[in-house]
């Protein structure tokens, strides 16, 4: 179990030995920052006695070497070389960036979003990553079935375009998020307020439309 908060995490430990199966024993390591989880993870892998399941959170402090930023990171590393470990991820972001972001570079056995956890769904969410993943919550899910069942399809870079436009970032300042020149983010915007079929051309009209359809 990773996270940044000893008291979450105890609260993650006494709900998972209240409401474990008879047959289930749970050995737990715990780790509170990158730097911890990187030592539990390689030397599980070096004593061939690889994790079952890994709790991560996504907000963590960086790890001393710069090599690992965030959760999401150390959920990529662990996928690596951890490969039959299933992956439960969970985090207070809810935007619909983050989600798609999550689910496309780490494919988790369980996403679940803090803010609609009870110690219930996280009993349902173990056992259903142990036995029938994936288990994604409420905020997940309901980003999933907006994304399908909407006929507008956008790529990465202009998904990250919407985002950090729903930020606040300027349209001039863009290019240096994304690696791109300006005048290919001008070329973005474009084509995006075709396919929002925005009027107006204005952004906000834009971030409107966009978040209306579950892509912000």
């Amino acid at each position: 179990m990773i996270d940044d908060h000893p008291m979450i995490i105890e609260g993650y430990q006494n709900t998972l030995q209240f409401t474990k199966k008879e047959h289930q024993e749970l050995h737990i390591d715990i780790a509170n920052n990158c730097d911890e989880a990187l030592k539990y993870i390689n030397r599980s892998k070096s004593a061939n006695e690889p994790y079952d399941l890994l709790f991560v959170d996504i907000s963590l402090p960086s790890s001393t070497d710069g090599s690992m930023n965030s959760g999401e990171d150390l959920a990529e590393y662990a996928r690596k070389v951890l490969p039959n470990a299933k992956i439960v991820i969970l985090t207070m972001f809810n935007e619909s960036f983050r989600i798609h972001s999550i689910i496309k570079n780490i494919d988790p056995e369980g996403f679940l979003i803090k803010s609609d956890l009870t110690s219930s769904e996280l009993a349902s969410a173990f056992q259903a990553v142990l036995n029938n993943p994936p288990f994604y919550s409420g905020t997940v899910n309901s980003f999933i079935r907006k994304s399908i069942t909407s006929d507008i399809v956008i790529d990465d870079k202009n998904r990250k375009i919407l985002h950090l436009l729903s930020q606040g970032v300027k349209t001039k300042n863009l290019a240096s998020h994304l690696d791109i020149s300006l005048s290919a983010v001008e070329k973005r915007k474009k084509q995006l307020k075709e396919l929002f079929v925005i009027d107006d051309g204005q952004d906000e009209t834009l971030i409107r439309e966009a978040r209306n359809k579950g892509f912000i």
